[in-house]
């Protein structure tokens, strides 16, 4: 065999045992034979691929019991005591954090207020953050797994760098390295939208679902693609730049420094413009949301109109979306979705006339306005997928 048949094997191997391992870890205790029905594997494969994890020690099975009118089964549970593991999310004003058991459930969490966006100031803050949070989860120091971040914009996670945020203003910034020296731990990083794809799959609205999108609206339009069952990232994981689709050649500038994106016609930013345009003075969505559910008057108007327009700016993308992928599910999160009764009516109509076909009506959305920890628990599950994946193989 062809040493790119042997790594391609690996490959899947490792993806399959992470799979198992996730479907375990969020459906368990299961039996091996309902295990095999989830995945759509043959109950052979699966037995073949269950004695590392369970030489390991990342799987456990109980003995046989009665299992309704058939014989008894034996069952499958995540040993949640094998390792902790520290989950970060990088923001443009905090970082946040968790360390999780193998289970990913939360034993510590906090939050460490940034001073400046500057990659030595954030790096610093999120090492001291990793070594708080190890501080507060008991007996943790011998059983840390690795240390996982989430950060927006375009993140090449095999080399463990930022190439681009224009939320952070940061450019081929090398996360991993400084970190994982900081820390002594392995580090695995991660666009922060792709974290949270992985939390929903693992714990929320995509479990059970083949293909979906995390799309969250805030500050910027940011986008995360599970696909056939797996995270996709792209070539060099720049897939999911939603924010960054062209829809208006003449529109407004966007913070990446071209015209018309999405993210300049539907994030925070373009609904404030709309109302200063307008003559309503208003510096926060937050006041932006408050003049929208106001009182009758020209500024609760204004204020309407402005998440109208971003909404069917959003749509009319998602619809691009839906037309190139025919998703299942389109989950609505970030800071941004509280204000999904003001932007979501017209965002559902663009998405609906934009669509092709039964693109629209193939594809549920939900609405998640998910908090700082779920980001963080993704980030912490990037950490166990890979190493359950790649470790024991």
């Amino acid at each position: 065999m062809s040493p790119s048949k042997i790594r391609f094997s690996e490959l899947v191997s490792e993806q399959t045992r992470a799979e198992i391992f996730a479907t375990v870890l969020t459906a368990g205790p299961i039996s091996r034979t309902r295990l095999a029905q989830r995945l759509g594997l043959a109950p052979s494969s699966v037995t073949r691929m269950l004695p590392p994890l369970l030489e390991h020690d990342y799987l456990r099975e109980s003995d046989a019991t009665p299992h309704g009118r058939g014989r008894p089964q034996k069952m499958l549970h995540v040993n949640p005591d094998k390792h902790v593991v520290v989950g970060l999310k990088i923001g443009p004003a905090q970082v946040s954090g968790v360390v999780t058991d193998m289970a990913a459930n939360v034993l510590a969490r906090a939050e460490e207020p940034l001073e400046d966006c500057t990659p030595a100031a954030v790096l610093a803050a999120a090492a001291a953050l990793s070594a708080k949070l190890l501080a507060q989860a008991p007996e943790a120091a011998d059983r840390v797994l690795g240390l996982g971040v989430g950060v927006s914009g375009h993140v090449d996670s095999a080399a463990g760098v930022c190439r681009y945020s224009a939320l952070l203003g940061w450019n081929k910034v090398d996360v991993a390295g400084p970190l994982s020296e900081a820390t002594g731990l392995p580090v695995v990083v991660n666009n922060d939208v792709n974290t949270l794809v992985v939390a929903e799959r693992w714990f929320g609205e995509g479990r059970d679902i083949d293909s979906f999108a995390v799309v969250t609206v805030g500050p910027g339009i940011g986008c995360g693609l599970l696909l056939d069952g797996s995270l996709f990232s792209g070539a060099t994981g720049l897939a999911g730049e939603l924010g960054h689709l062209p829809i208006d050649p003449a529109g407004p500038m966007c913070s990446c420094g071209r015209r018309g994106c999405l993210e300049a016609m539907a994030g925070d930013r373009a609904v404030l413009r709309h109302l200063q345009d307008a003559g309503v003075p208003c510096t926060t969505i937050a006041d932006a949301m408050t003049l929208a559910r106001g009182d009758a008057g020209a500024p609760r108007s204004v204020a309407r109109s402005a998440f109208a327009e971003a909404g069917t700016a959003l749509g009319r993308g998602m619809a691009g979306m839906c037309n190139l992928l025919n998703l299942q599910k389109i989950i609505i999160a970030g800071e941004g979705a509280v204000a999904y009764d003001l932007f979501g009516p017209a965002m559902t109509q663009a998405l609906e006339a934009q669509a092709f076909s039964t693109a629209a009506v193939d594809c549920n959305i939900h609405v998640d306005p998910v908090q700082h920890d779920l980001w963080a628990r993704g980030a912490a599950c990037l950490v166990i997928r890979d190493a359950v994946g790649a470790a024991i193989s």
